[in-house]
């Protein structure tokens, strides 16, 4: 096995990766997280061989129509199974977090396909692998991208459900399907296709989500500030807020609508710290966490269970956390473990 076979096939797709990982200016995605979404891709492509030859031999289809209808449909699902619950658990909160970990499973997928073929193709030449590492490797990078991206943008309209993918899914299988329908014909100018205009799709995809990024961090900032300004400085009840809280108390007792608010002020001071490590990142700064963060989580935890359930439906109207609230969390996630772990530890130490 040449060397040169091997870094063809296997670095494209690889550096792809990478690169997307480097132009993404707020670098919110985990280099576990990346990690692991590596892996995944590669168990996929372990668990799509099995299926798709457990399948021709259950079925006898021929080459092509395996190719052509039934593997984009095997590997296109197994792929989805991990971007699907990274949206689910709110681990990435914006498009282009989702285009980096859609992307890092295809490559996973694709970096262990190609070294099955390394090793079943011996007799390959150059052509064959250069076909492999900047054609089949990137699309099936770039078809995990589009589902991831579609998933995203239908998940933030609504609550996300298994639904929800469905129709990312859908474009993802017939995105492989074309890909391979066309490549058997014209190998070539697919390869040529795919290296012009994937780049600069992602280019143009990156910048348009950091505008919005940007956008979403100005007003969300300058909205949060208020609303902790107001809060602390006991001008609350001028506020709709305090309107509504005022209300609330025909319907809760006094010291649970305190609790709302004490709750209220919470979630507003994590959302600001979490928008605040946001922009620093995007000025290349590295920041440590907090902390004193830890306390707020317990505090946050406390209420939350003080107040119920029935209590947190009825200030959602004020004050509803949308999934990207929650995915901020993940930001400065690591102080809230700490809180879990101090508050076990102080339980079990005697006075």
């Amino acid at each position: 096995m040449a060397i040169i076979q091997v870094l063809v096939s296997l670095l494209p797709v690889v550096l792809f990766l990478a690169a997307l990982i480097l132009i993404d200016s707020y670098k919110l995605v985990n280099p576990k997280f990346v990690a692991a979404a590596l892996f995944t891709g590669a168990l996929a492509a372990a668990g799509g061989y099995f299926v798709n030859t457990s399948i021709v031999d259950w079925t006898g289809i021929s080459y092509t129509m395996l190719t052509r209808a039934v593997a984009p449909v095997v590997e296109e699902s197994l792929k989805a199974t991990f971007v699907v619950y990274a949206i689910l658990r709110n681990r990435v909160g914006f498009a282009v977090d989702a285009a980096i970990t859609g992307f890092a499973v295809g490559a996973g997928f694709a970096v262990v396909e190609n070294i099955y073929f390394l090793n079943a193709l011996t007799d390959a030449t150059l052509k064959v692998w250069v076909i492999r590492g900047l054609g089949t490797a990137v699309m099936h990078g770039g078809t995990m991208t589009v589902f991831a991206l579609i998933a995203k943008s239908l998940g933030d309209r609504d609550t996300p459900s298994f639904k929800t993918f469905l129709p990312a899914l859908a474009v993802a299988i017939l995105l492989h399907a074309a890909f391979n329908v066309f490549f058997l014909r014209q190998p070539i100018p697919g390869t040529v296709v795919l290296v012009v205009i994937f780049p600069l799709l992602i280019v143009t995809l990156f910048k348009e989500s950091e505008k919005r990024t940007r956008s979403w961090l100005g007003s969300g900032f300058d909205t949060d500030q208020e609303l902790l300004k107001s809060i602390l400085s006991g001008d609350v009840r001028k506020t709709r807020v305090g309107a509504y809280l005022h209300d609330l108390k025909e319907r809760f007792e006094g010291n649970v609508v305190v609790d709302m608010l004490c709750l209220i002020r919470i979630r507003v001071e994590l959302s600001i710290r979490a928008k605040g490590v946001l922009m620093m990142r995007e000025a290349g700064f590295k920041v440590k966490p907090d902390p004193r963060t830890h306390l707020k989580f317990t505090e946050l935890d406390y209420l939350e269970k003080a107040i119920g359930k029935t209590g947190l439906v009825a200030i959602e109207p004020i004050h509803n956390w949308t999934h990207r609230d929650l995915w901020q969390l993940n930001l400065i996630d690591a102080p809230k473990q700490k809180a879990k772990q101090k508050v076990k530890t102080e339980s079990a130490t005697p006075d």
